[in-house]
């Protein structure tokens, strides 16, 4: 009877803490909106739909002195397995797929250990403050670039 007692409380342990771990789309709800960054000639933009169906749709712009000099289209997806934030920089390049890897409230890791650079993609959205950071190996190097950015209106 002790070893099926625990045991049970074991197996509903395991169950509460993996049912903790497990992360849907509405935990990513706190990232919709409109971010930016605006300093020294340099204009970072990132807009995030609201969570709908399984997926979050992104588009991230930076401009400097005036013109485009980048862009990408962003998803937040859920798939069956796990969720996965996938980036498509410019209009002729392939997506990449980075696995949630760690998340908390408003505070996300994503993971693709294949890619180039970056391998991770960090976001911690506290407020009206997002830090938004890439980072991983190039080179043979450690690097990471943060792009911290605030709330502002969608216009």
């Amino acid at each position: 009877m002790k070893s099926f007692l625990t045991t049970n409380v074991l197996l509903a342990a395991l169950c509460i803490g993996g049912y903790a771990q497990i992360a849907t789309l509405a935990d990513f709800a706190g990232l919709a909106g409109c971010w930016e960054r605006n300093e020294r000639g340099l204009l970072v933009n990132e807009m995030w739909m609201k969570p709908a169906g399984s997926s979050m749709i992104g588009a991230g712009r930076t401009v400097k002195n005036g013109k485009t000099t980048d862009y990408e289209f962003l998803r937040i997806e859920q798939r069956e397995d796990a969720i996965y934030y996938i980036a498509k920089p410019r209009a002729n390049a392939q997506e990449t797929a980075f696995k949630l890897k760690t998340w908390s409230a408003n505070d996300f890791v994503f993971e693709n250990p294949e890619h180039d650079f970056p391998q991770r993609i960090l976001y911690k959205v506290n407020g009206n403050s997002l830090a938004a950071r890439i980072e991983g190996t190039r080179n043979g190097k450690s690097s990471g670039i943060n792009f911290p950015m605030i709330r502002v209106p969608c216009s």
